[in-house]
């Protein structure tokens, strides 16, 4: 298969189904990143990932790393952190210093650009996109943002600056989210810090299902308020 151009006059997408095994899930490049087309592309289980310089690029993988908010693994080691935890957590109090401090806390860059991070503010405006904040008195330690499609999360990244700070922003949001409704937390690709949260793997045709159940579902009317969580 050959990798798609998509052009900027179309907000379509080709079938997931297309993506490359190698590189698993890659399925097109170009268009843009307005707020119409990255909604078309996660209601079709589709995102972008690039380096910066790059062209935008376009992903479905398979399997996909999903975590079920009933199914957080919560250890001994942070359970007795929570026990006694010094944090707490707000919800959407502060969307763009949580994607900056996304941004600045990677050793290996990242793929949070200006182009990024005005497209996500963006979203934010429109009443989509929203933050978790984990704070240490007036300080921002670590939180996390993504897209809300229904009653999925689609978290698209978190920081931590402190001892527990982003499990703590999942731990509570996921609490949270299932409360109102939520049924999956999107973790688009597996890696050990999610995995050791409880987040596992499916299949790319069983996360297109979540997403044609529960992509449109209403969640109770206050799920995205501000509001403190904890």
């Amino acid at each position: 298969m050959r990798l798609i151009q998509l052009s900027r006059d179309s907000l379509s997408f080709p079938p997931p189904e297309m993506a490359l095994r190698e590189p698993n899930g890659l399925l097109a490049m170009g268009g843009d990143l307005s707020s119409a087309r990255l909604l078309n592309a996660y209601h079709h289980g589709i995102f972008p990932w690039f380096s910066p310089g790059d062209p935008i690029l376009w992903w479905s993988p398979d399997p996909r790393a999903v975590l079920l908010p009933e199914e957080f693994h919560l250890s001994r080691s942070m359970k007795r952190f929570h026990h006694k935890s010094p944090y707490t957590v707000t919800l959407n109090q502060r969307f763009s210093d949580v994607v900056a401090g996304c941004a600045a806390e990677r050793d290996e860059g990242t793929w949070i650009t200006p182009e990024v991070r005005h497209a996500w503010q963006l979203l934010h405006s429109q009443g989509y996109a929203h933050s978790v904040e984990v704070w240490f008195g007036d300080e921002l330690v670590g939180g996390m943002y993504g897209l809300a499609l229904g009653q999925i999360f689609c978290g698209e990244s978190m920081f931590s600056r402190s001892e527990n700070a982003s499990k703590t922003a999942l731990l509570i949001f996921s609490r949270w989210f299932q409360q109102q409704g939520g049924q999956l937390i999107d973790c688009q690709i597996l890696n050990p810090h999610t995995a050791s949260l409880g987040a596992r793997e499916i299949s790319r045709a069983s996360y297109l299902q979540y997403v044609e159940n529960y992509a449109r579902q209403a969640l109770l009317p206050d799920c995205w308020r501000p509001k403190r969580l904890f």
